[in-house]
């Protein structure tokens, strides 16, 4: 089907080949007439998924809901990200300029002569994260003697996600800080 859509339109695109064994599993629906809709806060009606899914809302969404995208990541988690249409007002003008220096020592060093430090993520999960991908190597070296196919090897697989839990953790943690950084000096300065 996709191919003769490409072939039909060429504005579709071609068809990319979505592998089973891809860490990042999703796809987008569109909201048609409320076929996605939140209820109570803890239950979404999603097209094509005849019962409800229960939730934990991350916060109330603002505005009308145009589509959502169900995601699996790679650490077995199943995430949907709304995306609504809504008015942003602009925040006030606060008539200072900033200037910001990204180091090495310090994350950045900002005109003003503000330090920021360096969080280090990855250290502090540095003992650990080691520990488990020591395992995991242990796991496929234990599947590779027994002749068993990676993807079938349970024992991997678990350890696999554990791993991808442990990265996906450090990248959420320097995900929240960017993100508090950024707004604090958006806040503060133009």
């Amino acid at each position: 089907k996709a191919y003769k859509n490409f072939f039909r339109d060429k504005s579709v695109g071609f068809p990319r080949f979505k592998s089973k064994k891809n860490p990042v599993q999703s796809y987008t629906t569109n909201n048609q007439n409320g076929t996605v809709a939140l209820i109570d806060s803890k239950f979404i009606k999603v097209p094509k998924l005849k019962s409800l899914i229960r939730i934990k809302l991350h916060r109330q969404p603002k505005g009308m809901i145009k589509s959502a995208t169900i995601s699996r990541h790679s650490s077995g988690k199943y995430y949907i990200s709304l995306l609504c249409k809504e008015e942003i007002s602009e925040l006030p003008k606060t008539n200072s300029a900033i200037g910001i220096d990204l180091g090495i020592t310090d994350f950045a060093i900002l005109s003003d002569g503000q330090k920021i430090d360096n969080n280090k993520f990855t250290s502090k999960m540095e003992k650990k994260l080691k520990r488990e991908q020591r395992k995991l190597s242990r796991r496929a070296l234990l599947a590779k003697q027994k002749g068993i196919n990676l993807f079938e090897a349970k024992n991997y697989q678990k350890q696999k996600r554990k791993v991808a839990r442990l990265h996906e953790k450090v990248m959420n943690q320097r995900t929240d800080f960017l993100n508090k950084l950024s707004t604090e000096i958006i806040k503060n300065h133009d």
